[in-house]
């Protein structure tokens, strides 16, 4: 007589043999994105020679737990894609001398216990899932399971080690042809990402708000690349001085701007980063505009010093003289544009305390393990992808600020590549100027 129990179903083999039966042979090719793995073989050569004779272990890494038995989706680590152009979950790969093996967890089949009872690898629950032979075949490189790890070899390098990350983050810098195309794709997907959030406009101003342009975007994202690259942001009012406005839980509010800083991550894991403010209503007021006109020229002095040779700082300092000049100018500084600044002043950091711009490729800040020689005290050079995004950030309660100008924050932000000539902007679809922005929502808005 059963006592109410749910049966086991891996312990009634009438059950077990019956499901490992009729089942045909589904199509299981890894879904690689092109070229990747060429990609990756070429950054493991390079790695090879910053590290010679030096054994890497580097983790995919895993999904985190969302609640209880529930996770988030699963980003792979960058550094594990960049050196095999894999993104399976919870993979391990062991890295020397430009060749990789690659430690999988093997799919549960027909015929396999976890087959119907393992949610993380059954194939009823996850779906056809490529074998160790065809992802080797996919990758170039020798694939083993996962359970028959070894562990990791005496010396080795692993992820969690400084050097080897500082070293990754330094070599992932110069991104080559391969790179370049997919951050091409992601600034192209963001361009057209924004002008679908534009285009949802009238309805979130009546009822939807921040929340749904965020969700149009993210939509976009999902449908043309592995999602956002981050979490996008979407200011209105008095949110569009908050950095990282992330939360979007409030109104679009007709009549004020509308900060936009959102990035399509492709399904290569190359990410965009683009910031536009637009008048939500169509048209800039005045003290809107003029906010707006001063960000404009710090972004083009800014833009004007990204070049091979130039330090990565100088785009940094050009746009940030044009802020303090433009703050002294409006009575906002209480000290000198020289005392600003200098080392020991930076007053007009209290209304753009953020810096300047950042690296992008797999990480929306990318390289940010490199050493400061490296990153802020080097040289820009052909191949590096970087991006310039002045701004002014007036709160609404900075009584420091004169109440028509309390709650506007402006931010202009484009990827640009350095080439050897000077640089490319990537992201240059999309108007900076103010009048520019006012036709660009019209059209899309009307």
């Amino acid at each position: 007589m059963s006592d109410g129990r749910l049966p086991r179903l891996a312990e009634i083999p009438a059950f077990t043999d019956y499901i490992a039966q009729g089942w045909d042979s589904p199509a299981r090719t890894p879904g690689l994105v092109p070229g990747a793995a060429e990609a990756a073989a070429a950054h493991r050569d390079r790695l090879a020679a910053a590290l010679p004779g030096r054994t890497v272990v580097v983790a995919a890494g895993h999904a985190p737990t969302r609640s209880n038995d529930t996770a988030y989706d699963f980003r792979v680590d960058s550094d594990f894609y960049w050196l095999t152009g894999c993104a399976a979950e919870n993979a391990i790969a062991v890295v020397r001398d430009g060749a990789a093996t690659l430690y999988l967890p093997p799919p549960a089949r027909p015929g396999e216990p976890g087959f119907f009872s393992d949610a993380a690898y059954g194939e009823l629950w996850v779906g056809p899932s490529p074998s160790l032979a065809e992802w080797a075949a996919a990758l170039g490189a020798e694939v083993l399971p996962l359970p028959g790890y070894p562990g990791t070899p005496a010396g080795a390098l692993t992820g969690d080690d400084a050097e080897l990350r500082r070293t990754l983050a330094e070599l992932r810098m110069i991104k080559d042809e391969w790179e370049v195309a997919q951050l091409r794709e992601a600034v192209d997907r963001t361009v057209e990402g924004f002008s679908a959030v534009a285009a949802e406009l009238p309805a979130a101003i009546r009822a939807g708000g921040e929340r749904w342009l965020q969700g149009t975007f993210d939509r976009y994202a999902r449908t043309h690349g592995n999602g956002p690259g981050y979490a996008s942001i979407v200011g209105s009012g008095p949110h569009a001085p908050t950095l990282h406005w992330v939360r979007c839980d409030g109104p679009v509010l007709p009549g004020e701007l509308l900060l936009l800083d959102m990035g399509v991550e492709t399904r290569s894991h190359y990410t965009a980063d683009v910031t536009r403010t637009i008048p939500a209503s169509g048209a800039f007021t005045p003290a809107q505009r003029q906010v707006h006109d001063l960000v404009e020229r710090a972004h083009r002095a800014g833009l004007a010093e990204v070049a091979p040779g130039r330090p990565f700082t100088a785009f940094h300092h050009a746009a940030m003289e044009v802020i303090a000049r433009g703050l002294h100018d409006w009575g906002l500084l209480p000290v000198s544009v020289d005392e600003a600044l200098s080392a020991d002043g930076q007053h007009h950091r209290r209304y753009l305390v953020c810096g300047i711009g950042h690296h992008l490729g797999l990480d929306v800040h990318d390289c940010a393990q490199s050493r400061y020689e490296a990153y802020q005290g080097a040289a820009m050079e052909p191949g590096m992808v970087l991006t310039v995004e002045p701004g002014l950030y007036f709160h609404a309660h900075d009584l420091t600020v004169p109440p028509e100008l309390r709650g506007i924050g402006v931010r202009i932000e484009d990827d640009l590549l350095v080439t050897a000539g000077g640089a490319e902007n990537l992201s240059a679809a999309l108007p900076i100027t103010a009048s520019g922005l006012e036709n660009w929502t019209k059209e899309r808005t009307s």
